[in-house]
């Protein structure tokens, strides 16, 4: 079931984005070559504890980690360790942070050092693609006009959406309807309608869009072990159009 917010959801809602966005923005500055990223995990924590949040994904659905910190082939979901963050790299972080009763969530990825051309172009167009979704949460449209308007932004440019994983719904749960794929035909699914607060996420593969699940039972690989991308805001539908909560 679709969760309309009312004003004050909305407001509340403002402040655990905010949250997440300032901590997404401040982590990503702070990432350099040697840093582990058990140290990004500890990084983010830190400033999500200190303003009176929490670290929504640690124990969600028994993940271990802070927030989750996908390096290179690593879609989604990379749970915080010992490895060291190398030039070259792309890391990608997801954040989520519970206050005041809702939720917030964002991700980017961050080049460290990358001069590799199609990885920056990888980078650059997932983050175009996360903007052609938003442009399409507007109230009248379908769910499936993101996902379209997503996957034209990645497959014009030479690369795959990832399909198992997907968009979805967030408000007091951190994973509510609607579920948004990063694929589909337009004019397909739910009505959008003011009120609704969605966390759209394009997940995007250089290479080909299958993905496995690693044996620690939660990082996410691209099958080819070529780099994927993952860039996310969550986004509130009004009359006026879309509001980027995530900044």
């Amino acid at each position: 079931m679709v969760v309309i917010k009312t004003k004050d959801d909305l407001a509340r809602m403002r402040v655990s984005n905010r949250l997440a966005a300032r901590v997404r923005d401040e982590v990503a500055s702070w990432i350099r070559p040697g840093v582990t990223t058990r140290e990004i995990g500890t990084h983010a924590a830190d400033l999500i504890r200190r303003a009176g949040g929490e670290c929504a994904f640690l124990g969600y659905r028994g993940f271990p980690g802070t927030i989750c910190v996908s390096v290179n082939d690593e879609v989604v979901h990379g749970i915080p360790g010992p490895r060291r963050v190398e030039i070259g790299d792309i890391v990608s972080l997801d954040i989520g942070v519970l206050i005041d009763g809702f939720y917030g969530d964002t991700a980017t990825t961050v080049m460290v050092g990358v001069t590799d051309p199609d990885w920056i172009r990888l980078v650059r167009v997932t983050q175009m693609a996360l903007q052609a979704g938003v442009e399409k949460a507007v109230c009248g449209n379908r769910v499936s006009d993101i996902s379209h308007a997503v996957q034209s932004m990645v497959e014009k440019a030479g690369f795959t959406v990832v399909r198992d994983f997907v968009g979805h719904g967030i408000g007091r749960e951190l994973h509510e309807d609607p579920q948004i794929p990063n694929y589909g035909k337009p004019g397909k699914g739910g009505l959008l309608r003011s009120g609704m607060t969605l966390a759209i996420e394009p997940m995007v593969n250089m290479g080909k869009a299958a993905v496995k699940v690693m044996e620690d039972g939660w990082t996410v690989r691209t099958r080819d072990r070529k780099p994927s991308a993952h860039f996310e805001h969550t986004v509130a539908i009004s009359s006026a159009g879309p509001e980027i909560l995530t900044v």
